[in-house]
């Protein structure tokens, strides 16, 4: 038997009355609490959404039991919920907070999609309705900024018009003669959402009544998704959130930065080209202390008995890139093997000439067998770092041991 769908010509209907056909044990319900034992149920009619066209399900209540999901399964609507219920007739009611604000989303969906596609090309191929975000895939061209913020433009004037959302009943063929968006190969009657010289498209999700109703719409970002382009996106309640957190985010910089709001942008731009700058005059002051470090260290210890010198030192308060310029700057001495770690985070460098003749890949695996770390490299190099920084001293001792130092 096939659920009468309530939401279909009321979508602001909160409560509801209802025959429960059957109730069967389902599979364990995954909650955020944990596993918990659950039921599926169907009624003769429902006016809760199951998920379904990029459009999140309703929650709320039937009868005692909690409704946990709400799935579309062909001409029934299956209700998950977190008890038996009896064959009998109960009250549904439907978590309203949550319905009005996917009915935002969902037909400021509708106005920006046809907007995107009427004025600039880019027609809709995937609607997204997240627990925070909302999204669109456009396909064309990329979005420039300026269409973006025309797109936002035009559908709030149509917000602010306060246009009315109807809902049309016909065939494909029927709804085609009136300008659908969006043609469906469908047999039999279809459900279309109109919003008022703007937009028709099928549609089975629940909307507002007018587009005033969506409050407004704010087009946040545009990222390359494959061979579309991404457009995110908030509505009503969301759009209020968005803006006043993006407002409260710029604040903050600018009185980080010491300027006016509007003046953010130029200020983290100048603050970003003097980090490069000094970054470039600090890495070329590493190199020059690296090779004048390194000459020394080089001069303070004799060869071995093959003619190999071994440096081995645990760094202390050494700049992580320091590590890898002295071990590169000694590594260039032939018969010259370095070995470093840095003290406080357990970073390593094993390096040499290869006219040392050692192999480090064997080393590491050594001792990061006996001083658990992860990393790798080559022959003549490798990189990794310790589990535990304390283990440091000893697994220096540990590879000069084996590298014959």
């Amino acid at each position: 038997m096939s659920t009468r769908r309530l939401y279909y010509d009321d979508s602001y209907l909160q409560s509801f009355e209802a025959r429960v056909l059957s109730c069967l044990p389902a599979e364990p319900f995954a909650s955020e609490s944990g596993t918990i034992p659950a039921w599926e149920v169907l009624l003769d009619q429902s006016a809760f959404y199951p998920t379904s066209g990029g459009q999140p399900n309703d929650l709320g209540c039937i009868g005692e039991a909690k409704v946990l999901e709400v799935r579309d399964d062909g001409e029934e609507i299956v209700h998950i919920v977190d008890r038996e219920l009896a064959i009998e007739t109960v009250q549904g009611s439907i978590q309203w907070a949550r319905r009005f604000d996917h009915m935002q989303q969902h037909t400021g969906q509708h106005l920006l999609s046809a907007i995107f596609q009427e004025r600039f090309g880019l027609p809709t191929v995937s609607f997204h309705l997240g627990a925070e975000i909302c999204t669109i895939d456009v396909r064309g061209p990329e979005p420039a900024e300026a269409i973006l913020l025309g797109a936002q433009r035009a559908a709030n004037a149509v917000i602010f018009e306060d246009r009315v959302v109807n809902v049309r009943y016909g065939t494909a063929d029927q709804l085609a003669e009136i300008g659908v968006r969006k043609e469906v190969e469908r047999e039999g009657i279809l459900r279309a959402i109109e919003i008022e010289a703007a937009d028709l498209q099928p549609c089975g999700g629940t909307h507002v009544k007018s587009t005033g109703q969506i409050g407004m719409i704010l087009v946040r970002r545009c990222n390359k998704i494959r061979q579309d382009w991404r457009v995110e996106f908030g509505c009503g309640g969301r759009a209020e959130r968005f803006a006043g957190w993006d407002f409260r985010l710029v604040r903050a910089i600018s009185d980080r930065l010491g300027c006016a709001a509007e003046d953010s942008l130029p200020a983290v731009e100048k603050s970003l080209a003097e980090r490069d700058g000094n970054y470039k005059k600090l890495r070329e002051a590493l190199q020059q202390l690296a090779e004048a470090r390194g000459e020394l260290m080089v001069g303070a210890v004799l060869p071995n008995t093959d003619g190999v010198r071994v440096i081995a030192e645990v760094l202390s308060g050494a700049p992580q890139d320091f590590l890898l310029l002295l071990a590169t700057a000694i590594a260039k001495r032939e018969k010259t093997v370095v070995l470093l770690i840095a003290e406080e985070t357990g970073q390593l460098v094993f390096a040499q000439h290869a006219s040392a003749g050692k192999n480090f890949q064997d080393a590491l695996k050594k001792v990061t067998a006996e001083y658990p770390g992860k990393g790798g490299g080559t022959k003549d190099f490798v990189r990794a770092k310790l589990a535990d920084a304390a283990q440091s001293t000893a697994a220096l001792d540990l590879a000069k041991s084996l590298i014959g130092g």
